[in-house]
């Protein structure tokens, strides 16, 4: 498993009873997650000292219980990958973002995704600093980009960053998020657009990038209510943005938070669809956070990863 264990302003306390107890910065929230099948008794003070506590309904949804929670906060990520390596290589390796409560238990960031941000920060500085001689950047794209954790993570060591997702709220919060990083100048191309859509017409313009991520919803529509359906639709979404790879393509990341996509399931779609053409290897696994109070580490989804070498 890969395990996202550099955060200082975030981390799982506890889990109990398919919830779990979460520091982000200042604040402890309450969240459902229904892979806490177990219930091993609220142990950690913190259980009692919540600010919110998101409540599921036994009829789909839920809603937030605010106790006492401002509107909006910031939490902060230092990459670890950019502090050990030439720190001429990155613009900012000190990385904000700004956090509220909104619909569906969510607040604006996945912090499992850190252990994947680490991963190809490392591979785009270390290509920067063997290309820095002739001048060349490293293009990144992020499709289903949400609030933008791994376009500012990319842009902090130094690639040039097209940043793509359908909703206009999402993009304004990453620009956000980009702008209390200090990264307001950085190279991101940020648009509003259905991803599939955006993808067929870099295809006729004949674009390519240096790396591919990816983080496909389950399930979902596009600004003009184009329905995405992860089982029926990332197959040949994966094909068709396979072709956008450049000859010295780097990496391509896939996500996935869908139960039937498994780190296996991962693996075969990225072999089959990357290495029979651009060769190189794929690894995939699942990807968690360690939980402070038993010292175990709690599943948060799976990923997989194609490189070049």
């Amino acid at each position: 498993m890969w395990i996202a264990d550099n955060w200082k302003d975030y981390e799982v306390l506890d889990t109990c009873g398919k919830e779990k107890l979460e520091r982000w910065g200042k604040y402890t929230l309450v969240r459902p997650d229904p892979q806490v099948i177990w219930d091993t008794g609220h142990k950690n003070p913190y259980w009692k000292k919540k600010n919110a506590h998101y409540h599921r309904s036994s009829k789909g949804g839920g809603e937030w219980e605010f106790i006492d929670l401002p509107d909006e906060w910031s939490i902060n990520y230092s990459l670890k990958s950019l502090q050990e390596g030439d720190s001429t290589q990155s613009t900012q390796s000190s990385l904000t973002f700004r956090l509220k409560p909104f619909s569906f238990k969510h607040t604006g960031l996945f912090p499992e995704q850190a252990v994947n941000w680490e991963w190809f920060c490392r591979i785009i500085s270390e290509k920067i600093s063997k290309a820095s001689e002739n001048g060349n950047s490293f293009k990144v794209l992020n499709l289903f980009a949400y609030t933008g954790g791994a376009t500012i993570s990319a842009a902090s060591a130094g690639a040039s960053v097209t940043h793509v997702d359908a909703s206009k709220g999402m993009v304004t919060w990453a620009k956000e998020n980009a702008s209390y990083s200090g990264l307001s100048d950085a190279p991101i191309r940020w648009l509003v657009d259905d991803c599939v859509k955006f993808v067929e017409r870099e295809i006729r313009r004949g674009s390519k990038y240096d790396g591919i991520i990816m983080d496909p919803p389950s399930y979902g529509r596009g600004p003009k209510g184009e329905i995405w359906k992860i089982e029926d639709n990332i197959w040949e979404f994966l094909l068709l943005t396979e072709r956008l790879l450049s000859e010295s393509a780097s990496f391509f990341l896939i996500n996935s938070y869908t139960t039937g996509l498994q780190p296996a399931v991962l693996s075969y779609m990225l072999n089959e669809a990357i290495v029979k053409m651009h060769g190189g290897r794929v690894e995939a696994d699942e990807i968690g956070l360690p939980v402070k109070e038993s010292g175990l580490v709690l599943p948060c989804g799976a990923s997989g990863r194609w490189i070049s070498r």
